[in-house]
């Protein structure tokens, strides 16, 4: 580039040439330099969360007299633009970096501290205005902002998460009141078990789903708590006394969260447990997740030459050499999704554990981890919700052609005719092929009435009997 065309700017390692266009600096160009490593730029809801902490401090600082009040307005008017995601293309560097967070730190001082400048009539990469150290990170450090916006984007995210776990879990109670009449073979070990409801089934995952929804809600006390203030280990050196009690309160205005400033800063600033234990409850949730796809796909297998009990909406064409074949790929993109959570969370887990005395250096691991477990859940949800879970309906006709023909209804009877008959009975329908309810009623052991009462929806629901 010529020289028209770029800027100098200077830092502790010497000169560079900068786009003259960029509101990104040298800070950010040595970054992207040094870390070509994920081609993927920090999630947006890790950026805007960074946007709004920078604007939180500005305002603390301009309501303190340590920035004039038109740098602190010019400051906040750019992080609004960044938060809005109107200046998100200028966050350049990759979302693995060294240095635990401060190439982005460092790359959004810059954004908002050129955005500023120009505001007030300067020019990029002047910073006689407005600079990136001296007035946009003025009391901060990459160690207490970097958790601190962690926390708000994460925080969200589980808002996000919460509200679309919390409709996958209707649709399902929606398909157990729907199904609540039609009885079936429940199975355990892949094996024919003893008759239920279908509506049964569809409690039971809706339920797991619900303790999914109440662990979710729940997560955001683990992360309420931040550090903002602590500086660079916790201890507040640089930070006036009264800056580090207020600015959560300004933050807090700013969000909209119920945002607390930590009792102990030095703990917040070097110890990750919170996000561990919000990624094991992300997982727990793919569990269930994986869990309730995999039933899906497996009631709906065949649907000729399988179990085919239930008809799972037909999304898109399912071979390009096998005609009419259609698969049940929402279930399985739902599987995959539940798959990379748990993956995630052992990076969650490794970068958690991997702090070092006064601060943990691998935040953006877990950050790059943490968010994308939340933001690819919540996707998923709403996904396996549309295109999925709302359109099953139930072969009534296979179902009930599944418990005629299985032995395994003996087990209804059981309480009338005895554990020794009840094994000669299953032994007979299994050696002849004949309905065991046929051959109960044959043998003179039940009337029809009985066995229609003992294999009835309600006694397939009752707990117990009678």
């Amino acid at each position: 580039m010529s020289s028209a065309e770029t800027r100098t700017e200077h830092d502790l390692l010497g000169e560079r040439q900068v786009p003259a266009g960029a509101y990104w600096g040298i800070h950010s160009l040595r970054a992207r330099e040094n870390f070509p490593l994920l081609g993927r730029a920090p999630d947006t809801g890790l950026i805007a969360a960074f946007a709004q902490v920078k604007k939180a401090c500005a305002r603390t600082n301009a309501e303190l007299g340590f920035l004039a009040p038109e740098v602190a307005t010019a400051i906040a008017a750019a992080a609004d633009e960044l938060a809005a995601g109107g200046l998100i293309d200028q966050i350049v560097v990759d979302a693995l970096q060294g240095g635990a967070g401060t190439s982005l730190n460092m790359n959004v001082n810059e954004v908002l501290a050129n955005r500023a400048e120009e505001m007030l009539g300067g020019v990029k990469g002047a910073y006689a205005r407005v600079h990136p150290l001296h007035h946009v990170n003025l009391h901060q450090s990459t160690n207490d902002t970097y958790p601190t916006a962690l926390k708000v984007a994460a925080i969200r995210g589980l808002h996000r998460l919460e509200k679309a776990v919390a409709a996958l879990q209707s649709a399902f109670q929606a398909k157990e009141r729907q199904f609540a009449g039609l009885v079936k073979m429940g199975r355990t070990e892949l094996q024919d078990a003893c008759p239920m409801t279908l509506g049964a089934e569809f409690s039971a995952w809706a339920e797991a789903l619900s303790r999914d929804r109440w662990r979710v809600f729940k997560c955001e006390e683990r992360l309420r708590v931040i550090n903002l203030g602590g500086t660079a280990i916790g201890t507040g050196l640089t930070a006036p006394r009264d800056y580090i009690f207020l600015v959560t309160e300004r933050l807090r205005d700013e969000t909209g969260l119920n945002l607390a400033r930590a009792e102990n800063l030095v703990d917040a600033t070097q110890n990750a447990d919170a996000f561990a234990e919000v990624s094991g409850i992300l997982k727990a949730h793919a569990v269930n997740l994986f869990k309730i796809s995999s039933d899906l796909r497996l009631l709906s297998s065949g649907p000729r030459a399988g179990l085919g009990e239930l008809i799972l909406p037909a999304v898109q064409a399912g071979s390009s050499v096998m005609p009419g074949k259609v698969n049940p790929v929402i279930a399985e993109a739902v599987g995959q999704v539940a798959m990379l959570v748990i993956g995630n969370d052992a990076m969650v887990t490794a970068a958690a554990l991997s702090g070092q005395l006064e601060l943990n250096a691998f935040l953006p691991l877990l950050a790059h981890a943490l968010l994308e477990s939340l933001g690819v859940l919540a996707a998923a949800a709403e996904t396996f919700r549309r295109r999925c879970v709302e359109g099953i309906e139930a072969d009534a006709a296979v179902m009930a052609a599944h418990v005629e023909a299985s032995w395994a209804t003996v087990t209804a009877l059981l309480p009338r005719i005895g554990y020794e008959r009840a094994t000669q009975l299953a032994a007979k329908a299994r050696a002849t092929g004949r309905p065991v309810a046929a051959l109960a009623v044959e043998e003179g052991l039940l009337d029809q009435a009985t066995v229609d009462a003992l294999l009835s929806p309600e006694a397939m629901t009752a707990l117990g009997f009678r």
